[in-house]
């Protein structure tokens, strides 16, 4: 089941990791995934639905 954009927050919180961390180990661009995480990116397609699915945001697989 996909994950809310504040379930996702919360978790970074809880793990006490960065979120840019994660962006950084992932090879995404930080700005990119606050843009998804803070609603700025629609996640239809290209790199933030690339993103979403690997926040656990949409179900799907990265290609």
């Amino acid at each position: 089941m996909p994950k809310t954009t504040a379930e996702v927050k919360a978790q970074f919180h809880a793990e006490g990791k960065a979120i840019g961390d994660w962006a950084d180990q992932h090879g995404f661009r930080r700005s990119d995934v606050y843009r998804v995480l803070n609603g700025f990116s629609a996640m239809k397609r290209g790199l933030p639905h690339q993103i979403a699915i690997a926040l656990g945001l949409k179900p799907g697989a990265i290609q």
